[in-house]
């Protein structure tokens, strides 16, 4: 990370102040007058050098995830931002950071902010500092003057997130849809887990967790000198685990694999995220990269050697088994399995969590916020049919391009 920039440089590169104002006189006892002031930062310098601002409002940001932190965001720029279309809307109280939203501009299909960490973040948001009830209004006021002729699209919003604050303040037109599920178990030991089951399928699931144990496999915390070295190992054992069955493709692309690495070491770092390895003898079998917060475990990836197949092991229930007793032994009370409803997730009875999707503009913008909305309706409609009933490749492939669903084989 880059060292801090001296003040008059960080001036110079903040951009336009989009809405400096007063609020308050003082007090008896001396304090200042409250001064709230929101800049719009274009230049990749500055976010670089924002990192300990950014990571002190994210501490008083509650609802905030590893998604959000500064290491997370900045490393996706840099493997995935385009040059130019940076927009950061940063509001202070009295020169402290109290609001952010980390956004890029995109023209496609009109001119829309959407949030930095694009679709390999499982969640977004904005940052909202939860002691400052001033910095929601703020926020919404100073995106307003900085939307101009965009649409702000804010996806991936996880229920209790930030951006629902900023969704009421919110001076122009709005609505708020429904985006990906995600599938939440509490924080508790296996032990308890297995008591969500019904009886039959604790019992297998019991003779699949002896067979863990047969096998010796044990779990070990990579250290954060190992970090990177691990998470490569991960990357090429998903890469071989899921050869020839439908692998996510931007897994396997090198702008991936160097964002997680740099991300992954500073979340380690600053205890953010743990990666961990199941060895047999020695030999790394899979490995897992988990995010952290002060409530919630997110088991983002993990990677593990097709041989475990053949030797009868339940991949899954392996990593849950270790995640769940990571939760419950550091008090987080949730433990997240992110998107997706796969049904090795189901069995376990998971609560249904779904994200929202903010899209707020301006009043004369409202034809064309319709529109994002009217689209997001018609994906999930095609989306929809398309489970029920995929139809011929030439249709999959039509609607694909329609609607930019990928159709499922």
């Amino acid at each position: 990370m880059t060292s801090p920039l001296p003040p008059s440089t960080r001036r110079r590169l903040a951009g336009p102040v989009l809405s400096p104002w007063r609020g308050g006189q003082g007090d008896a006892c001396g304090q200042p007058p409250v001064r709230l002031t929101a800049t719009l930062c274009r230049a990749e310098e500055q976010f670089a050098a924002l990192a300990a601002d950014w990571e002190a409002l994210r501490s008083r940001n509650r609802s905030a995830t590893p998604f959000q932190s500064h290491a997370w965001l900045w490393s996706w720029w840099m493997s995935y931002g385009r040059r130019g279309r940076l927009r950061l809307v940063l509001v202070r109280e009295n020169g402290r950071l109290v609001a952010a939203a980390p956004l890029m501009l995109v023209h496609r299909p009109l001119p829309t902010l959407v949030g930095l960490g694009g679709s390999i973040s499982d969640y977004q948001d904005v940052l909202l500092d939860d002691s400052c009830p001033r910095a929601a209004g703020a926020l919404a006021r100073a995106l307003h003057t900085a939307s101009r002729s965009a649409v702000l699209d804010l996806r991936q919003v996880r229920p209790g997130g930030a951006a629902e604050r900023l969704y009421a303040a919110w001076p122009g037109v709005s609505r708020c849809l429904a985006d990906s599920v995600c599938l939440e178990l509490p924080g508790i030991p296996m032990d308890e887990m297995l008591s969500r089951l019904a009886p039959a399928g604790a019992k297998r699931t019991r003779r699949k967790l002896r067979r863990i144990d047969e096998l010796g496999i044990e779990a070990y915390e990579v250290p954060d000198e190992r970090v990177p070295e691990a998470v490569r190992t991960m990357l090429r054992l998903h890469e071989r685990q899921w050869r020839g069955r439908g692998v996510t493709p931007e897994h396997l692309r090198s702008r991936f694999a160097a964002h997680l690495v740099r991300a992954t070491a500073a979340l380690v770092a600053g205890g953010d995220a743990t990666v961990t390895e199941y060895r047999i003898g020695g030999r790394v079998a899979a490995c897992d990269v988990a995010f952290t917060s002060p409530d919630l475990v997110c088991g983002y990836l993990y990677g593990a050697d097709p041989g475990l197949r053949a030797q009868r092991v339940d991949i899954a229930t392996m990593l849950l088994r270790h995640d769940a007793h990571y939760a419950a032994a550091t008090g987080r009370g949730t433990l997240s399995l992110l998107r997706g409803t796969e049904p090795y997730k189901l069995r376990w009875r998971p609560v249904t969590a779904v994200n929202r999707r903010y899209l707020l503009a301006r009043r004369e913008l409202a034809p064309a916020l319709g529109l994002l909305a009217a689209q997001a309706a018609a994906r999930d409609l095609a989306a929809g049919a398309l489970r029920e009933r995929p139809g011929t490749a030439a249709v999959r492939a039509l609607l694909g391009r329609v609607t930019g669903v990928r159709a499922p084989r």
